[in-house]
Parts: C-alpha cells; sequence; structure tokens
C-alpha cells in the first residue's frame, strides 16, 4: 500500500485512524468535519458524558422515576454535544490558528494548513450553533437559561492558555455543563446534586486534560503556552491522584443528596457502584501513564470514554430499579 493510500488527503495529524470522515464523508465536506473533529470522536462523549449523569442521576431521585420525555433528553443531548463540540472546537481553531500553525500535532488542522479560511470556519461555527439552539428550545425555560449561559465558558476557553497555568479548569467549566443542563431538563430547577456532579465533572477533566496536555508540553513551552502539565511536571502523578479523589468523593457527595432523601437503599448502592467504578478506571490510567510517552497519553486520554460511560450505566440501572 502506498503512503498516499495510507494517508488521506488533508488528515489531521491526531486523527483516528481509518476514522469515517477520512474515508466516507463526501470530500468537500471533510475539512468541516475535521474542524468539528469528527474524525476525532471522544471529545463529543466527554461533552455528552455529563449531560448523560445528569439526567440519570434526576430520573433516580424523582419518585416518578424516569418518564419518555427523558429519552429525548438523552439524544437531544447527544445530537447537540456533536454540535456545540464542532461548534466549540471550530471557535477554537479559528482562535488558536497561529500556535496550530507552530506545533507538529496541529499545523495539519483545517485553517493552519489552508483547507478552510477563517471566515468560512466562523460560518460554519454559526450554523452547527443554529442546529443546536434549536434543539436547546425543546427543554423547559431554566434549561434553555442554562445552554445560553454555557457559551460564557466556551467563549473564554481558547484563550486560557494564554493567561493562567491552569486552562484546563476553564475546560472543564465548559465541557461539564451538561450536567446541571440535563439535570434541569428533567426537574425544571438547578439541584445541590447536579452542582457537586458538575464540580466532580471538572476534577475529572483536570485529570484527563492534563494528561492529553503532556503530548504538546515541548511545543508549548517554544511557543508560550501555559498548561498543568508543564505547570506539574514531574510531579504530575500526584496532582492526579488528587484529582482522582475530588472526582470520585464529589460524585458520590452528589449521588447521597440526591438519593438519601428518598430512602431507596438500591438505587443509592447501584449509583455509588457506579462512581467507584469511574475511580478504579481513573487509577487504572494513572498506573499504566508515562507524560513522556505522547502516544501513551493519547491512549490513555481516549479512555476516558469509558471512564465516563461507567457512571452513566450504573445512575441509568439506578433510575430504573
Amino acid at each position: 500500500m502506498s503512503e498516499a493510500q495510507e494517508t488521506p488527503e488533508g488528515q489531521v495529524a491526531d486523527a483516528v485512524r481509518g476514522n469515517w470522515v477520512d474515508n466516507l464523508a463526501p470530500a468537500p465536506a471533510r475539512p468541516y468535519l475535521r474542524l468539528s473533529r469528527a474524525d476525532r470522536p471522544i471529545g463529543t462523549w466527554l461533552l455528552l458524558l455529563p449531560c448523560w449523569w445528569g439526567v440519570m442521576l434526576a430520573a433516580a431521585a424523582d419518585p416518578a422515576g424516569p418518564n419518555w420525555f427523558d429519552l429525548w433528553i438523552v439524544l437531544g443531548c447527544a445530537i447537540g454535544a456533536f454540535l456545540m463540540r464542532g461548534a466549540g472546537c471550530t471557535w477554537n481553531d479559528i482562535t488558536d490558528r497561529d500556535f496550530d500553525a507552530a506545533v507538529a500535532r496541529t499545523k495539519s488542522r483545517p485553517i493552519p494548513s489552508g483547507q478552510v479560511t477563517p471566515k468560512m470556519a466562523f460560518a460554519w461555527l454559526v450554523a452547527q450553533s443554529l442546529i443546536a439552539f434549536l434543539i436547546l428550545v425543546t427543554f423547559n425555560a431554566n434549561a434553555i437559561l442554562l445552554g445560553l449561559l454555557s457559551l460564557l465558558p466556551v467563549a473564554v476557553y481558547p484563550f486560557a492558555k494564554r493567561f493562567t497555568w491552569w486552562p484546563q479548569v476553564f475546560l472543564g467549566l465548559a465541557f461539564n455543563w451538561g450536567a446541571l443542563l440535563a439535570w434541569t431538563a428533567h426537574t425544571g430547577s438547578l439541584g445541590l446534586p447536579a452542582i457537586l456532579l458538575y464540580l466532580g465533572g471538572i476534577a475529572w477533566t483536570l485529570f484527563y486534560d492534563t494528561i492529553y496536555a503532556h503530548q504538546d508540553k515541548e511545543d508549548d513551552a517554544l511557543i508560550g503556552v501555559k498548561s498543568t502539565a508543564r505547570l506539574f511536571g514531574d510531579r504530575t502523578r500526584g496532582w492526579l491522584r488528587g484529582f482522582l479523589v475530588a472526582t470520585v468523593v464529589l460524585m458520590m457527595a452528589a449521588a447521597l443528596v440526591a438519593l438519601v432523601p428518598g430512602g431507596d437503599i438500591l438505587s443509592l448502592v447501584i449509583a455509588i457502584a457506579g462512581v467507584w467504578a469511574m475511580g478504579w478506571h481513573m487509577a487504572w490510567q494513572l498506573q499504566r501513564l508515562d507524560i513522556d510517552d505522547g502516544d501513551r497519553c493519547l491512549m490513555l486520554f481516549r479512555s476516558n470514554r469509558d471512564t465516563g460511560l461507567l457512571p452513566a450505566l450504573f445512575f441509568a440501572v439506578a433510575a430504573l430499579v
């Protein structure tokens, strides 16, 4: 097989090999789908899973249990996560186009590689956002308001690496907003369990995105981009252990606050088991981490789809019992 056959034209360096965008999507659509990271689905999962935590835990805490509208919340959040992750990544690539051109892993992205102009990318951002808004307005008024407020951390995040060593906090603020929104879409109002889930999700984001950032630490140092990977350095493992504990404690607290008042011990045990399963998976990542092995860091980062799925599945079972 020739090199041209092995590497489709325009493929982004860190895309999943053999992905559907590079192999099946119409050629004119590929640059835009690459802007949306459709060739790298892990980001959509990481944005979606806190949404599923929120709606599943809300349904488990509801004396009436889950309802048919919850199915739409689950599906609507999935579509919305794909669209808003795409819009957020497009915005990130517009603002970071000069940085991306200077980093080996990102210089093949559509804007720095010349596949898409910044104006074309902005039009694509608007189109994705408008479709996502049509989904949002099917929810209740408080959930719609929360959805609109989520645009603030999304807008700020790309600039965070320029002024703070903790840009992963801003990513966590944006990526876990769905826990607040989906809880509210079921209950009609924001509650303490959703806030605790949100904080637990931020701790989880600090865990996985610090691992991810270790891929770029050398290039980031050259161009002056800040990250927790550069900040922690050789102390990374200890910091990650702290984020693991914070994630488990906060999400256990969310389950306790949500389910103890209803007195359903079985649902509570199932929900807490899901949180512990998540903690076990994070510990598994920590055991295998080598911060100087970029391929290992990327593999572990991608494994966080399974990390976040564990509490989502257990919360769903807790709601159904």
